[in-house]
């Protein structure tokens, strides 16, 4: 289990960030959504957690409820899975092919 600030530390990043979008900072229940914020830590880690928040606020240009988080964490990161292994696997392509033309092409 994480320790016992790190769902604070969470739910302060989302205020700093829903800050720097909207220059206000969210009202928000701590004791409560510290419950919540520690299920996301138990899900994927509290490094994962904070990529995904910040990844949150990249995804969208209106709103970004707590909530809405908190319910589809779990999809942005298989998302975000995703996304990664395509950029690889478009790198990895962009590699080969780009060695195919230094060659002088298919034989």
């Amino acid at each position: 289990m994480a320790s016992e600030k790190q769902p604070y530390i969470l739910i302060g990043l989302y205020q700093n960030l829903y800050k720097e979008k909207y220059g206000r900072v969210p009202t928000l229940n701590k004791f409560r959504e510290k419950w919540a914020m520690q299920d996301v830590i138990d899900s994927v880690g509290f490094d994962r957690a904070k990529e995904l928040l910040i990844y949150y606020f990249s995804l969208t240009k209106n709103g970004h409820p707590l909530q809405f988080f908190f319910y589809n964490f779990d999809k942005m990161d298989a998302l975000k899975i995703e996304i990664e292994k395509d950029k690889e696997k478009r790198r990895l392509l962009l590699e080969e092919t780009k060695k195919m033309v230094e060659q002088g092409g298919i034989e």
